[in-house]
C-alpha cells in the first residue's frame, strides 16, 4: 500500500519550484546577515586572539630556547676551565712531586756514595789490620818453630 502511494505522487516541475527556490535563496540571505556572519566573526576574532596568545607563547619559548642555549655555552665554557684549573693544579702536583723526587734521589746517591767511601775506608782499615796481625802472628809461629 505503501509503494502505491509512493507510485501515484508525480514529480513534475511546476510553478512552485521558482517560489521555494526563492525562498531557500532569502532563508539563506537573512540566515548569513544574522546568524553565519556574526559567528564567522567570532570565529575569526577567536582565531587571531589565539594565534597572539600561540604567538606570544612561541615568543616566549624562543626566548627560553635562547636562554637555555647560553646557559648550555657557559656551563661548557665553565666545566672547560674547571677542567684547566684540575689540569694545572695536576701538572703543578706532579712538578712538585717530580722536585721532590729528585732530591730524595740526589740525597740517596750522596748518602749511598759517603757509606760506599766509608766501607771502602774501613775495609781498607781491616785489611790492613789483618795484614799487621798475620805478621805479627807470623813472627810469633816463627820464633815458636826456632825455639823448638
Amino acid at each position: 500500500m505503501f509503494l502505491l502511494a509512493l507510485a501515484e505522487v508525480q514529480l513534475v516541475p511546476d510553478g512552485t519550484v521558482i517560489i521555494h527556490v526563492a525562498l531557500i535563496l532569502i532563508m539563506i540571505f537573512i540566515l548569513n546577515r544574522t546568524f553565519f556572519r556574526p559567528i564567522n566573526r567570532i570565529l575569526e576574532s577567536r582565531d587571531k586572539n589565539r594565534g597572539g596568545r600561540f604567538g606570544e607563547a612561541e615568543g616566549i619559548l624562543s626566548e627560553v630556547s635562547e636562554k637555555q642555549s647560553k646557559y648550555d655555552l657557559a656551563m661548557r665554557e665553565a666545566r672547560s676551565e674547571g677542567y684547566g684549573m684540575i689540569e694545572k693544579e695536576r701538572a703543578e702536583a706532579v712538578a712538585k712531586r717530580e722536585a721532590a723526587l729528585a732530591t730524595v734521589k740526589e740525597e740517596v746517591a750522596q748518602k749511598f756514595a759517603s757509606e760506599k767511601s766509608e766501607l771502602e775506608q774501613q775495609t781498607a782499615q781491616a785489611r790492613a789490620a789483618i795484614a799487621a796481625e798475620a805478621e805479627k802472628m807470623a813472627e810469633k809461629i816463627s820464633s815458636n818453630i826456632l825455639r823448638a
